[in-house]
């Protein structure tokens, strides 16, 4: 089964699940033997999102492929180089018809559903006469000039476009934590502002207070340290510490059984230690900055032990790790607490990018609001002159009505004498 992990790790990262069929369960459950971890029921665990913006799209196409004998039987053979190179989507040619048909009527929803968001898009901005096919040039993930067919230079596509977008993925992730960071501090310091000098006092102390109680702590292992493994084998498995051996530690975290911790399992492995420094309950505590720790954790292990850097970490991998000094004597490990996230130059920089946008933004509500009052005005207009229109109207119905019911002679003398 291993050409599907391989496969998965270099289209996504965190769908590994999807072509093993073999996803993680929580380490939260004592094992005291290998041979007795209960076998996962793939049926009950959604497939986790990748976060890429054709996420579903993918998920599709790989589940169709799996259908295919022999693509599978391709796939099983093919090592790493073949599926980044793009020679494994040659084989996409040989599949049956069915698959192809299959493949076919997924392209066109995609493509139908890219088409729908550029037109989003563009009727929000209000753009008219685009050429919307050319638009499609700017998604690289399939072949737009035949958006009709899925060829093989579509799964190349997919490929490289999920590898090289993932690769990026965590990048982007920090990027993101960063700004979310400098909002938290940019909010609090304008809400300060609204407030008189006491309560500003009062804001700042309870602001120190909570920093305090959040910085206050057990000490957190380093990750993929033997004294943090040996804290998951002893309070997670359930296990004797003095019996830690790290060949069979694997073997309890590699829950689907596939030879690799990936990524899913090497994060499961850090909650004991995220959760001596984050409790949801606690004010203090952000549960946003406990997954930005995850990842960092993550990211540490995965560059000390993964040496292939194909995102999978192999028995001897880990086994070669645990020989290393920094295995048994690991530096301290610093808490997102005790790092600068950003500088007050950077601060400056987005709080003036901020205002920028806010003021775009002011300006296009204030032309909303001006149509808005201009459409108003017409309406009121055209109600006035319906108005008008009406009672013209009546009054053209009332004359009507008289001259029906006292009709005059010349003279102005009515045809009807009065009775004496």
């Amino acid at each position: 089964m291993m050409w599907r992990t391989i496969l998965l790790q270099y289209c996504f990262l965190l769908v590994t699940c999807i072509l093993t069929a073999l996803e993680a369960v929580p380490i939260d459950i004592d094992k005291t033997k290998v041979e007795n971890a209960q076998p996962v029921d793939s049926a009950k665990i959604e497939p986790p999102d990748t976060g890429l913006y054709y996420d579903e799209y993918l998920k599709q196409v790989i589940d169709v492929l799996e259908t295919d004998n022999h693509f599978r039987e391709k796939l099983q053979k093919a090592d790493i180089e073949e599926i980044k190179s793009g020679r494994l989507s040659k084989e996409l040619d040989l599949v049956s018809h069915h698959v192809r048909t299959k493949l076919d009527e997924l392209k066109r929803q995609e493509v139908a559903r890219l088409r729908m968001l550029i037109k989003a898009k563009l009727d929000s901005l209000q753009d008219t006469g685009i050429d919307h096919h050319a638009l499609l040039k700017q998604f690289d993930h399939l072949n737009h000039l035949n958006p009709e067919k899925f060829e093989s230079t579509d799964l190349d596509m997919l490929i490289k476009a999920a590898t090289s977008d993932l690769e990026h993925y965590d990048k982007a992730r920090h990027e993101e934590f960063k700004k979310y960071e400098m909002m938290k501090e940019h909010e609090r310091r304008e809400y300060l502002k609204t407030l008189n000098e006491e309560k500003r006092k009062e804001e700042e102390s309870k602001f120190e207070e909570m920093k305090r109680k959040h910085e206050s702590h057990p000490k957190v292992n380093h990750p993929g340290s033997k004294d943090q493994l040996k804290e998951v084998w002893e309070e997670t498995d359930g296990l004797d510490p003095n019996d830690f051996d790290p060949k069979t530690f694997f073997k309890l975290h590699d829950v689907n059984s596939d030879g690799f911790l990936d990524e899913q399992e090497l994060e499961a492995l850090f909650t004991k230690e995220l959760e001596k420094v984050y409790d949801p309950k606690n004010e203090e505590d952000d549960m946003v900055e406990m997954e930005e720790e995850r990842l960092r954790m993550r990211e540490h292990v995965m560059n000390e032990v993964d040496t292939n850097k194909d995102r999978l970490v192999t028995l001897e991998e880990f086994l070669k790790a645990t020989e290393k000094k920094e295995f048994l004597e690991p530096d301290s490990w610093e808490t997102l607490d005790q790092q600068q996230f950003f500088t007050e130059e950077e601060l400056k920089e987005y709080e003036n990018l901020i205002s920028i946008q806010e003021t775009e933004l002011k300006k296009k509500a204030d032309e909303l609001q001006k149509q808005k009052e201009e459409l108003q005005r017409q309406h009121d207009q055209l109600e006035a002159q319906k108005l008008e229109y009406h009672q013209v109207l009546q009054q053209m119905e009332q004359k009507k009505l008289q001259q029906e019911i006292s009709p005059s002679v010349p003279g102005g003398e009515s045809k009807i004498q009065p009775r004496m």
